[in-house]
């Protein structure tokens, strides 16, 4: 087959995260399966507007929200190269209902919801939340692929009902590391306001109150102006000594630091599935999450993982130091998240995938 990809960001754009992994592992497979895959995504500071990724053809044209208005064009011009259009939706979709008359599928890892609330200001939020509403409308009759039960149900709410759910896979490096000497809890993600940071740093305040000698180590970037607000905020919390910001790290090193914590923290408004929960797994690092859409679908509570009684700050770090008193239960939960990580395979995801793209 020949597939097109719609998606506004690719596995080199500065701001790719979760998504964009997931999307990258699935377009490799089929490209290894023999069928041929493009790419349309964004530009971006010293982009190429054209290049090959581990076989995969990347065309980048137009900035982050340009690109879904010459998406269309783009496609219109170059419809007969393609036998099927993969429609990624983060928020605003690419509206291909009204133009591609080929086989679609529309793959959405969260429906966006409150996030337009937490991400963009007045009166971009409200006019988001209304566009949000509407396209799915459109949508209705479209087949949809998303990741977890969380996502399929908000999916069904809103009356849609081809509905195919593949759960992410894995890569699963073997590291061969030594948890941290002291109680030391991590923090991984795009560093914007959503992904519930600020909640993590005042929640390691009240655990670092409680236990004394402890670690917090934020991995990921986030704009300037935030990345700011969040130093300042850790020195008025009095946490400047025991809290670490590595910025963007190797994959390599991201599974390192993974494998050295004891915790991973996190305190998202709403996540698509939580991948990065999922690989702290791979490395017998359990998870203690807020009870939100994709965490609490790849969080097993009190299995592989806890979750929060409440969504603040303080029931997070009471959570924590519940579980670090109880170094049997925290074993159990070591082995339990281990397993399920080994058990979430690219092989079965990109197999399940391909089925779906087969039979549309």
């Amino acid at each position: 087959m020949n597939i097109l990809i719609l998606n506004w960001r690719d596995p080199k754009n500065p701001k790719s995260g979760g998504a964009e992994i997931v999307t990258h592992e699935h377009a490799k497979a089929w490209v290894r399966m023999g069928h041929k895959v493009v790419w349309f995504s964004s530009r971006y500071p010293n982009s190429m507007p054209s290049e090959k990724i581990d076989g995969i053809r990347v065309i980048r044209s137009g900035g982050p929200f340009l690109t879904y208005l010459i998406a269309p064009f783009y496609y219109v011009s170059n419809r007969k190269s393609f036998d099927i259009v993969i429609d990624e939706i983060h928020g605003i979709p690419y509206f291909t209902p009204l133009y591609v008359r080929k086989p679609k599928v529309a793959f959405i890892h969260e429906v966006a919801d409150d996030i337009w609330d937490y991400m963009y200001p007045f009166p971009i939020n409200k006019v988001g939340r209304f566009v949000e509403s509407f396209y799915f409308k459109l949508y209705k009759n479209i087949s949809f692929w998303t990741v977890s039960e969380s996502t399929e149900k908000d999916l069904r709410k809103l009356g849609i009902k081809k509905i195919s759910l593949i759960h992410n896979g894995i890569s699963f490096p073997i590291q061969k590391v030594d948890k941290e000497k002291y109680p030391t809890f991590i923090f991984v993600s795009r560093l914007v306001k959503m992904k519930g940071v600020e909640d993590v740093l005042e929640a390691f305040s009240n655990i670092l109150s409680k236990i004394g000698k402890s670690k917090l180590w934020v991995v990921g970037v986030g704009e300037a102006d935030y990345m700011a607000s969040l130093q300042k905020k850790v020195m008025q919390l009095g946490i400047k000594d025991n809290v670490e910001f590595f910025g963007r790290v190797t994959e390599d090193r991201k599974y390192e630091l993974l494998g050295r914590s004891h915790l991973i923290l996190h305190a998202s408004v709403k996540e698509g599935w939580g991948l990065v929960v999922i690989e702290a797994a791979s490395q017998k690092t359990p998870a203690v999450v807020y009870n939100v859409p994709g965490l609490k679908d790849s969080v097993k509570n009190n299995i592989t993982g806890i979750i929060a009684a409440k969504n603040t700050p303080e029931s997070l770090a009471n959570a924590v130091i519940e579980l670090l008193n109880d170094k049997k239960k925290y074993s159990i939960l070591q082995k339990n998240a281990y397993n399920f990580a080994r058990s979430l395979t690219w092989s079965d995801a990109t197999t399940k995938s391909i089925s779906l793209l087969e039979s549309l």
